[in-house]
């Protein structure tokens, strides 16, 4: 049924200009305002993969990993993103680094949080 469908995801924040700001100038992001008025904007994603946010009244931030940034060094991008202000968040259960970085099992992994509190993060395969 939906095998030709171009899907697409979406996550809400709590204010759009400061989203925009963020995802746009921070993370280096291509953004468009769909609409000003309804509280829409698009993440425009490498590969095709654009992402709609959304403005939503009485938002409660998502407590999960939302969009992850695969990069080839991590090391260099959690610098960068640093130099840029982002905070890397800490987590129980979870050995990181002075960077915050986890090597653990798995790919190596940062986490930060969006200004609406949303959990993003940049991860390197081993």
């Amino acid at each position: 049924m939906f095998a030709n469908t171009k899907a697409y995801s979406g996550f809400a924040v709590d204010d759009l200009q400061k989203a925009r700001e963020f995802y746009g100038e921070t993370l280096g992001l291509k953004t468009s305002v769909i609409s000003e008025e309804n509280g829409l904007m698009s993440l425009h994603l490498a590969g095709d993969r654009d992402t709609l946010v959304y403005q939503k009244p009485g938002y409660t931030p998502a407590t999960y990993t939302i969009l992850n940034f695969p990069v080839d060094d991590i090391d260099k991008a959690v610098d960068e993103l640093a130099a840029r202000g982002v905070r890397f968040e800490r987590y129980d259960g979870f050995e990181q680094d002075e960077k915050g970085i986890s090597r653990g099992e798995g790919p190596y992994i940062a986490w930060f949080k969006d200004p609406a509190g949303n959990v993003l993060s940049v991860l390197q395969e081993e």
